[in-house]
């Protein structure tokens, strides 16, 4: 029997969305028949998992099941430029009895505002941001989609540009990558996916192990060859042949300094700030700025020691404010306390409605974020639940989304808001458990 469950888990990546979802069935009438044991959930959430429609190592029916196993209570998609795995998400949902988020990142210009010119939150270049749109109505993914499709077009120009770059660095040591034969198989474009940066490291990454094998001659390579320096931890992970993450390891090594060496700038691929705001307006979704925070040690291993918005945090609230944000997101995980408490004091200062979510993109990455656990990080949970409500309402009704006329009219604050959605979202999540 461990064997039959064994081969249903990994058919929750299976090639097609209907192999995937019979899967999750399967496994989720197994618990029913009491065969095998049901996962115990908490009260943990997380806003902000990556699927392969972006770049992860999970479907989005796997998402599902390995949030639900992890013990969370709620799990939210959150893709680059595609809501391609949304569907998907929202009927695994269905089948394991849990309660869902739908969401979308891109990275937006923020040219025509005071900060153009600085580093926000995006590691690889100034003057573009990484922004969220949660909530999002679910009879609207096809709006995101004809929204978001002509700038994944925009990103594979781009992409090809960039591939061209990787080949001019790797071909001295005999490897070269070709983006429509090694990169593009390795995503879901053809279902409206996006390819990302992480999707042409992770196309060198297999042609490294191919030429190069594991252990020391990559190492080797990445120190001498690339002159990349690589942490002991990290140095570690890619000296033991049979660590089962290796290839997540070294996409992590190369993305922290490699990127920079083959980057080529994003323009057209990145809607307007303000555009982006005012589409998830029309939408009856949510607006949020990702704040990252200057990075020390980076907790994933693929961001270097940088500086980002906390020099000039006071004026970037003041143009999230002007610009009609409505939320900014945060991964407490990643922040020191400090950073943390000065972020929410800004949030309650200019009236945003915070959400977290820890990015999931590597099989290290756990789905629990234990700070969430703080009483001083209790309104994250809290706000998960009225994403929840909100985007019910919105999916039943798009007029009575949370920051729509309606709302703005019916409640007088945001704490009335947030009072309102969390008990339609938890009231109905309840109800659906007796």
């Amino acid at each position: 029997m461990k064997k039959d469950v064994n081969l249903l888990i990994e058919k929750l990546n299976a090639p097609t969305k209907k192999e995937r979802l019979a899967a999750l069935r399967d496994i989720i009438a197994l618990e029913k028949a009491g065969v095998i044991e049901k996962p115990e959930t908490g009260n943990f959430v997380n806003n902000h998992i990556h699927t392969t429609y972006s770049f992860s190592p999970y479907s989005p029916t796997k998402a599902l099941y390995m949030a639900r196993k992890a013990g969370l209570v709620t799990a939210g998609i959150m893709d680059h430029d595609s809501v391609g795995g949304h569907e998907e998400f929202v009927e695994a949902g269905k089948i394991a009895g849990m309660d869902i988020t739908c969401g979308f990142e891109c990275r937006v210009s923020i040219a025509g505002t005071s900060l153009y010119g600085r580093r926000l939150n995006n590691p690889d270049q100034v003057s573009v941001a990484y922004v969220a749109v949660h909530g999002i109505p679910h009879q609207k993914f096809g709006e995101c989609e004809k929204f978001l499709a002509p700038y994944r077009a925009k990103r594979n120009e781009r992409n090809r540009k960039m591939v061209e770059n990787i080949n001019r660095i790797v071909a001295p040591f005999g490897m070269t990558l070709d983006f429509d034969r090694d990169v593009v198989p390795l995503s879901m474009a053809a279902e409206g996916g996006s390819i990302t940066e992480r999707h042409l490291i992770f196309a060198l990454v297999k042609k490294i192990i191919h030429f190069y094998g594991k252990g020391e001659p990559v190492v080797n390579l990445i120190k001498d060859g690339f002159r990349i320096p690589l942490s002991q931890k990290i140095e570690g992970f890619l000296l033991d042949p049979q660590n089962p993450c290796y290839e997540y390891d070294l996409l992590g090594a190369l993305k922290s300094d490699f990127v920079s060496k083959f980057y080529v700038d994003a323009d057209e691929e990145c809607p307007a700030v303000r555009d982006l705001v005012a589409f998830a307006r029309s939408i009856g979704a949510i607006s949020a700025y990702a704040y990252l925070g200057d990075v020390g040690n980076s907790v994933t291993g693929d961001k270097k020691a940088q500086k980002f918005e906390d020099d000039y945090l006071d004026e970037l609230f003041e143009v999230l404010k002007k610009l009609n944000f409505n939320a900014v997101t945060y991964m407490p995980s990643r922040n020191t306390p400090e950073q943390l408490a000065r972020v929410m004091s800004l949030c309650d200062k200019f009236g945003f409605f915070q959400i977290s979510g820890e990015d999931i993109n590597t099989p290290r990455q756990s789905f629990i974020c234990p700070a969430l656990a703080k009483p001083e990080y209790a309104h994250l949970s809290t706000a998960t639940w009225v994403l929840i409500g909100h985007e019910k309402a919105a999916t039943e009704n798009e007029k009575e989304a949370m920051f729509s006329d309606w709302a703005d009219s019916a409640f007088k604050n945001l704490g009335e808001k947030i009072a309102y959605y969390y008990k339609k979202g938890k009231d109905d999540a309840d109800f659906l458990k007796k």
